[in-house]
């Protein structure tokens, strides 16, 4: 894989990309039986399903030396700094987890419901947006839309639904409510959901389709809590710094600190415009989600389908680190884990991977177990001489060739 260590020392600038592989987790945090989550490993058991991964790139880098995964080498000299993170966060969502990347540990869980939602909740959202609603339960977003979707389409209610994260869902057909009336309903459920219902995402969940064939579109919205403090992404911006996102970043932070959003349909576009970025050169912060592996497989008890996903994604890398130059540097990380393998469909509380590449980054140090998530973002604050962040502990001297 070509690197980027053949640039010139002094070309290029101070940028760093961030790739989030939302759901990729390596692993049970010690925590885990307290959320449900005994014996997860989404990456390891995504490649003991399939008979083992073929990721050749990630694995250069030094991924088979973070965690035991089929098919992948604990190699003798990788490319990278390595290592893998705990979440000190309550939670194992990617709101609670990109704000601690970002330097903001959340001490307190987000609130869920299991049992669905305060019925006077609803009748206040009814009110506000017009429109009845069904469901309110929690459920798989594809079984919820194939039990509820002619029904929806008949009455014009809105499907209310959650999950055993932190959400309140809204799906609506879009032949049957147009996009910007659902988008104008997540935003008023957004403001009614505050203090002890201060969830953390309104996700608008569109789907397209005929009763027994329903599908779900890549029109999804979220609209996330806003972060209750500064985070990594205010202070670059208040630095000068560009802070651009790929995916669905800037709606984790409800705009926050981003200085430009790039939504995406898939983790194919994603990929794309991140190795467009790449070739193009530039300066600040790059921070990308991936969704698919989460969404469309983790959610889905798929793991084959996460494994294509996984391949394709190694495939694309040197695309990305391969053109990263003088200063630059690209990290791949996830936000929490999602093993397809398990009985239920929910996110799971894993340790992360932590990959760290770039023309002057010190090959194969080990950086160990990190506490927190945060100690990344107060890498980027150091990175980006930002000052420091009030969580996490800086890696970065440990990096530097």
């Amino acid at each position: 894989m070509d690197d980027g260590r053949d640039a010139g020392a002094g070309e290029g600038g101070v940028r760093a990309f961030l790739i989030v592989l939302d759901g990729c987790g390596v692993g049970e945090l010690p925590d885990a039986g307290d959320y449900g989550d005994s014996g997860s490993h989404t990456l390891g058991h995504v490649a003991e399903a399939v008979g083992g991964l073929r990721l050749p790139n990630l694995e250069r880098l030094g991924l088979g030396r973070i965690a035991s995964i089929s098919g992948v080498r604990p190699v003798v000299d990788p490319r990278a700094a390595y290592g893998r993170m705990a979440e000190k966060s309550k939670g194992k969502d990617s709101t609670t987890g990109h704000w601690e990347i970002a330097g903001l540990v959340s001490a307190q869980p987000l609130p869920t419901y299991p049992h669905g939602f305060p019925l006077d909740l609803l009748e206040r959202f009814s009110g506000n947006t017009g429109r009845g609603w069904l469901g309110n339960v929690a459920a798989s977003g594809t079984e919820i839309i194939e039990r509820l979707g002619a029904e929806h389409q008949r009455t014009g209610k809105f499907i209310v639904y959650t999950s055993a994260d932190s959400v309140f869902q809204v799906a609506a057909h879009e032949t049957t409510v147009p996009l910007e009336e659902l988008y104008g309903a997540c935003r008023k459920a957004r403001a009614l959901l505050t203090g002890g219902h201060a969830v953390g995402r309104v996700i608008a969940r569109p789907f397209v389709g005929e009763p027994g064939a329903y599908r779900r579109t890549s029109n999804r919205r979220d609209f996330s809590l806003e972060p209750p403090r500064d985070t990594l992404l205010d202070r670059l911006v208040k630095k000068g710094w560009p802070v651009l996102t790929v995916g669905k970043v800037d709606d984790l932070f409800a705009g926050r600190g981003v200085t430009e959003a790039m939504h995406t349909k898939d983790n194919s576009e994603g990929e794309d415009l991140l190795a467009g970025l790449a070739r193009a050169g530039g300066r600040g912060l790059v921070w990308a989600n991936l969704v698919d592996f989460d969404t469309q497989y983790g959610h889905r008890n798929d793991p084959a389908g996460f494994a294509r996903s996984l391949e394709r994604f190694d495939e694309r890398l040197p695309e990305i680190l391969g053109h990263l130059r003088g200063d630059e540097i690209g990290i791949v990380t996830a936000d929490h884990g999602n093993d397809p393998t398990t009985p239920g469909s929910d996110h799971a509380r894993e340790y992360v991977p932590l990959l760290v590449a770039g023309p002057r980054v010190r090959d194969g140090v080990a950086l160990g177990t990190r506490a927190s998530f945060a100690d990344l973002g107060a890498t980027l604050a150091h990175f980006f001489d930002a000052g420091p962040l009030p969580d996490g502990v800086s890696f970065l001297e440990e990096i530097r060739a």
